[in-house]
């Protein structure tokens, strides 16, 4: 199987992405995107109506236990979970893929590459911005979405079958995500699992008040996972399984340097 092209250009790492100020390139891409948001958005909404494949939905009270890694080399341009508002979520998407033609190693690679292969388009665009495309630790990307809702990402970890990627100042949310295959003997396991609060009070209002961005989340994760499957080449008999579970984070509990045995067992 050929591999995808390589990037020739060369990272730049030194760009800060919260403080980008977009060109007129980007902004014409804005424009194209914003025509093709009532697509994307029906195409999304479709899913919760007639969906491709079943979605299967669990909510549960979270703990501790429900804590993103610890960032190990934190900069003042990230926005862990502790900076962010309101109730954390830890949420798990899961596909099995039966008789996936693609092997963890080279579905996780083909998705690093360009992540725009798995997500609707019109809701939601990855731009390699300060990134060469190999998805390396410490490259950035942005997730472009329609309105004020861009979000700076960089890189935390990479390995052969995942990477994890951490929220940056200016964020929707702030938390940590990552994405991940194994190799099963029937085909493979593609999963996304998220830790996330709002990034700001708006956010926080949106997000856990109204529910709304949760909703668009959750929906964009959904879709991802059924388009990751079928970039595997297999089939989802067994659908998606989504668990979330909520984690009650106390206004009095400071929201720096929070460790993991300032939260009740059970919530």
């Amino acid at each position: 199987m050929a591999s995808p092209a390589a990037h020739t250009a060369s990272p730049d790492l030194a760009l800060g992405t919260s403080a980008w100020i977009p060109g007129p390139r980007q902004v014409l891409r804005e424009a194209m995107m914003l025509t093709r948001l009532p697509r994307g958005v029906a195409g999304v909404l479709w899913r919760c109506v007639r969906p491709d494949a079943a979605v299967h939905v669990i909510d549960e009270a979270g703990d501790h236990r429900d804590l993103p890694p610890a960032l190990t080399d934190a900069t003042e341009r990230d926005q862990p979970l502790e900076q962010g508002y309101g109730p954390a979520l830890h949420r798990e998407f899961r596909v099995h893929v039966i008789g996936a033609r693609r092997s963890a190693a080279e579905l996780i690679d083909a998705l690093g590459r360009d992540m725009n292969r798995a997500v609707v388009p019109g809701v939601a665009r990855f731009d390699y911005v300060a990134a060469s495309g190999a998805m390396t630790v410490g490259e950035e990307l942005v997730v472009r979405m329609p309105g004020p809702w861009d979000g700076p990402v960089r890189v935390l970890r990479r390995d052969a079958t995942s990477f994890r990627l951490g929220t940056l100042v200016g964020h929707l949310e702030a938390g940590q995500i990552e994405f991940g295959a194994r190799d099963l003997d029937d085909g493979l396991e593609f999963g996304i699992t998220t830790w996330a609060r709002a990034g700001d009070p708006v956010a926080d209002v949106l997000y856990s008040r109204l529910g709304l961005a949760k909703q668009i989340q959750y929906l964009l994760w959904v879709e991802f996972c059924v388009r990751s499957a079928a970039l595997a080449g297999g089939r989802t008999p067994g659908g998606v399984t989504v668990r979330t579970r909520t984690v009650a984070w106390p206004d009095q509990i400071p929201r720096v340097g929070t460790a993991a045995e300032d939260f009740p067992e059970t919530v």
